[in-house]
């Protein structure tokens, strides 16, 4: 587990209490079963920054709000592995790969492809 994974599932779960909200009821909110919103609050499961934009709308805060309280060096340590993670990731051959196929199908079976690589994450509601 990462501080800095711990911080925001405090600060997710300060936030849902705050507005009285339920794991279930924010979960439902997010189109994910409660048992990941507990995961993020706990931090044994990382959000993504596509989850966190989603949550900070559904919680009404900016994103922003789940890093207010985090140090400089934390802060800097979270932006050094989110870019090197990303970089990496796209510079595989498997992902140039897949994206070279996934655009190589029409508009119908990439939409279908997303919704089943979203299904197999666990984003979609089953």
């Amino acid at each position: 587990m990462d501080e800095i994974d711990i911080h925001l599932g405090r600060r997710l779960r300060r936030r849902r209490r705050l507005l009285g909200l339920t794991q279930q009821e924010l979960a439902h909110a997010c189109g994910v079963r409660f048992q990941q919103i507990q995961k993020y609050e706990c931090a044994a499961n990382r959000m993504s920054a596509a989850r966190l934009w989603q949550l900070a709308e559904v919680l009404e805060v900016p994103v922003s709000y789940f890093y207010e309280g985090l140090t400089r060096d934390q802060r800097e340590s979270m932006e050094r592995e989110a870019a090197s993670s990303s970089s990496e990731t796209m510079a595989s051959k498997e992902t140039q790969d897949l994206i070279h196929a996934y655009y190589q199908l029409g508009e119908r079976p990439r939409r279908r492809l997303l919704d089943l690589a979203k299904a197999m994450n666990g984003e979609l509601e089953a």
